[in-house]
């Protein structure tokens, strides 16, 4: 750089020179004589030799903050967003009204194990064929008791007519051997699953089938202490994890035992095998309860989280939305919050939330920098 800037300095003393002696008489001679033949390559190299001198451009002018989204009105922090602002981070709002809900109770739901359904099928239909074939042979030998009955001992010796009537009475014993283990099996079935189940296992029901084939699994669901339906419902939900997706759940009947985890009431609903659930999986359920809950209805998607609490963000016009505390207690609807304490017809921002959410917290940043310059 040093060795640069002694080049461009001698460069530039000599243009000055040149110039210099082009404007005294003696450069006046020169021009005359010998000047096109020599200054002509001196100032050609001259002009190679010098850097191009830039431009200096204008300064730029400074900067101030960017402009804040969001101010304090009434004791409460409002972000308001132009209309292009809104369209860019995808805000969308819903007005929504305050009716009443039918309450949702959580639940606590397990894929159940179906071996034991498969077994007393299996064994079921083993006892069936066994009593057909028991009596079957009753049957051939009732007719030869009878046959060696009427031929009477002038045909057949008394010991053979003696046999035949003790083979009959064999085989009708083990007829009702048969039929007791069908029954005993119809009522096993009948107690461990209720009679709705029992009662497929005993006709191999398309209930049973489905069940044995994994095209749906059993699930028993279970209220929390405390809580109570007169009849179960119809329909409820639960849900599969990580992704806490909702599938739909159909009413078997009421259980014939409780969760030991929980100890409430329970019941049995089917769910499809393609659902996620697996036997042996636990998760949330939710069914619809018998009592009602007046207010919004507020999507969980609307909602966010942060700074310890549950919110969801309500338009205040002109553009401007605040936070709106969920309460944690919220009852719940058709997978959505029951929030009490908003008004009537109040604009919900559906989608968009967390973008507001995140606009608060820069501004509180900044108030907080600003306080520690």
């Amino acid at each position: 750089m040093r060795r640069r800037a002694i080049l461009s300095a001698g460069l530039v003393l000599g243009a000055a020179a040149l110039g210099a002696i082009a404007l005294t008489e003696t450069g006046a001679g020169l021009r005359a004589g010998a000047a096109p033949a020599m200054i002509a390559p001196l100032l050609a190299d001259l002009r190679a030799r010098l850097p191009a001198i830039p431009f200096a451009r204008p300064p730029e002018p400074e900067r101030g903050p960017p402009p804040t989204r969001t101010a304090v009105e009434d004791g409460r922090t409002v972000v308001r967003l132009t209309g292009p602002e809104r369209a860019r981070i995808g805000l969308v709002t819903a007005t929504l009204p305050a009716t009443a809900h039918r309450q949702e109770l959580t639940a606590y739901g397990s894929v159940l194990d179906l071996a034991r359904v498969t077994e007393l099928t299996n064994s079921y239909a083993g006892a069936l064929a066994a009593l057909q074939t028991a009596r079957a042979r009753a049957e051939v030998s009732a007719s030869a008791a009878r046959r060696a009955r009427s031929l009477g001992v002038a045909a057949m010796a008394a010991a053979q007519i003696e046999a035949a009537e003790g083979a009959a009475l064999t085989d009708q014993a083990a007829v009702t051997a048969a039929e007791s283990q069908l029954r005993t099996l119809a009522a096993t079935a009948q107690q461990e699953w209720g009679p709705v189940i029992g009662r497929a296992i005993v006709a191999r029901s398309p209930l049973v089938t489905r069940l044995i084939e994994r095209a749906e699994f059993l699930m028993q669901v279970t209220l929390p202490p405390g809580e109570g339906l007169s009849a179960p419902p119809r329909d409820a939900f639960a849900e599969v994890p990580p992704q806490s997706a909702r599938v739909a759940l159909s009413l078997v009947s009421p259980a014939t035992r409780t969760d030991p985890r929980v100890q409430g009431q329970s019941f049995f609903y089917r769910v499809s095998g393609d659902s996620g659930l697996l036997p042996g999986m636990s998760t949330m359920a939710f069914l619809p309860a018998e009592r009602e809950a007046r207010g919004v209805l507020v999507p969980e998607d609307a909602v966010v989280h942060g700074e310890g609490g549950t919110w969801v963000y309500r338009g205040v016009g002109e553009g401007g939305y605040v936070r709106h505390l969920v309460p944690p207690d919220a009852p719940m609807s058709a997978d959505a919050f029951v929030v009490g304490d908003l008004a009537d017809g109040s604009e919900i921002v559906l989608r968009g939330g967390q973008a507001l959410l995140s606009e608060e917290m820069k501004a509180r940043i900044r108030v907080v920098g600003d306080d520690d310059d």
